[in-house]
């Protein structure tokens, strides 16, 4: 059996004062060297047998002041065993994420099994596990994340935070936009207020997460502008199309009855200019034709953005230096009473 298998992760808080144990050698020394003596014309004047118990166990008193002398030097040391682990956390990345919400966000080709879900819903649902892990996904503890959602103008639904539940809580509200006058797909102006909202971050690595389904459509920044905005803030761009090729089904209102249909709309989705984004701002285009798709580009994103940012630490200790104290001072104490007691010495 190892000393480590006998004490467990003990520690010191101040190994150094170990050295005051050494102090156990000087008393055994002095307690050696001779203080006095006396003298006898002959030993024929002692008893035949002149060793008693007492005799024999002179060593008593010294063996307890050196104990008393490696306890306090122990305790000096401030012997402790980890008693709580506590994470610590480093700087993190700050990820902001650009989520379409136009109108062919209803389409339902990134539904999981019998579960029926418009694209937006899919998106959410993945988002969800890339922030708090599931599966692959590792989830980002560390990271501040925001989020900026975009149709025919961008805003901000959430700044950078690392508080993940409001943020989740905010991205289950994202909804696909129903006022006509609203609908269409600024990706420009999405992808530049995520730049924006990532300018006053002192993270060490931004990024951006783009995902659209369509083509650029109005807006008052070009997607390319806002592309170099990104690049001028070294800022990298992950860029998703999400989106079956061809076409799509999409549940809408029929005209005569009101109840709602499945329709087959035409799916159209810039793969050029989202390559060029990505492209330009180091990042990378990704394709997510289904739901397993999606998941697997917000996998690749996790490997490729994860740094080792958190370690466990034990920071919280149980101390035990009162131990070793009172037994310094109950082996001095006993060293000292046997000392003019019991093994009392003359002169």
């Amino acid at each position: 059996m190892s000393i480590h298998e006998i004490v467990g992760p003990l520690e010191f808080r101040e190994p150094l004062a170990l050295l005051f144990s050494l102090t156990a050698l000087l008393i055994v020394l002095a307690a050696l060297w001779p203080s006095g003596k006396v003298i006898f014309s002959s030993f024929h004047l002692l008893p035949p047998d002149s060793k008693t118990w007492r005799t024999r166990l002179l060593w008593v008193p010294t063996v307890l002041l050196g104990g008393a002398a490696v306890t306090l030097g122990v305790a000096l040391a401030g012997p402790r065993l980890p008693d709580r682990s506590q994470r610590i956390e480093r700087e993190g990345i700050a990820i902001m994420m650009a989520i379409d919400t136009s109108g062919s966000m209803r389409a339902l080709d990134l539904s999981e099994g019998d579960e029926e879900l418009t694209r937006l819903d899919a998106v959410k649902k993945v988002f969800e596990s890339f922030i708090k892990g599931e599966g692959e996904l590792r989830g980002r503890p560390d990271d501040a994340i925001g989020i900026v959602r975009f149709a025919g103008f961008a805003d901000t639904r959430c700044p950078l935070t690392l508080d993940h539940d409001v943020l989740l809580k905010i991205a289950s509200t994202l909804e696909i936009v129903t006022n006509p006058r609203e609908n269409g797909t600024a990706l420009g102006d999405g992808l530049g207020l995520a730049v924006e909202r990532l300018r006053g971050s002192e993270a060490k690595s931004k990024i951006i997460i783009l995902l659209t389904d369509g083509v650029n459509e109005g807006g008052e920044v070009t997607p390319l502008a806002a592309a170099e905005l990104a690049a001028a803030e070294d800022i990298k761009v992950y860029t998703i199309g999400a989106g079956t090729r061809g076409q799509a089904f999409v549940r809408a209102p029929d005209p005569f009855t009101g109840r709602q249909v499945l329709r087959q709309v035409e799916v159209r989705i810039d793969e050029e200019t989202l390559q060029a984004i990505a492209d330009r701002t180091g990042g990378r285009y990704f394709r997510a034709t289904d739901a397993e798709a999606l998941k697997e580009v917000y996998s690749a994103i996790d490997d490729l953005e994860r740094t080792d940012l958190g370690e466990e630490r034990f920071r919280e200790f149980t101390e035990y230096y009162r131990h070793f104290t009172a037994l310094a001072l109950l082996f001095a104490a006993l060293a000292w009473l046997l000392s003019f007691s019991v093994f009392r010495r003359l002169p």
